[in-house]
């Protein structure tokens, strides 16, 4: 697996989880990732769908709470989805909760947050630079 790195660029991220067959088949189902086994056992590498590569976006913002009461702590993860409404249906099917609705950035995209069966909290994001 080689890759080349830019300075300060997002190179990796993982998701903790107790349970890993549980997470990999939540994850597969609402993202379409794939897993290959690297390293340890118990590690995985994420296999991304292969439809041309965009670039990571980052941002600075204030602290909020998500979930009343819990301020987020850590850095916060989106991923993009083609369909919202699907990556929702998929996230209430296989063991996750919403913790913010479906909210609309208007030029940006429809924007979710949702907690895994493991309880990462994650952004799901349909980009649309025509939502209203």
């Amino acid at each position: 697996m080689e890759t080349t790195q830019v300075h300060g660029q997002l190179a990796h991220f993982s998701i903790n989880a107790d349970d890993i067959d549980r997470a990999a088949k939540f994850y597969k189902a609402v993202f379409n990732w794939d897993f290959e086994p690297y390293g340890p056992p118990g590690f995985f590498m994420i296999r991304f769908p292969s439809e041309g590569p965009a670039p990571t976006l980052g941002s600075l913002q204030g602290r909020r709470e998500l979930v009343k009461g819990v301020k987020a702590n850590g850095f916060e993860c989106t991923v993009a989805v083609r369909d919202i409404n699907a990556a929702i249906l998929a996230v209430e099917q296989n063991g996750g909760k919403i913790l913010m609705a479906k909210t609309t950035l208007p030029a940006i995209g429809h924007l979710i947050f949702l907690e895994d069966p493991e309880g990462n909290m994650i952004g799901a994001m349909q980009y649309d630079s025509e939502a209203v």
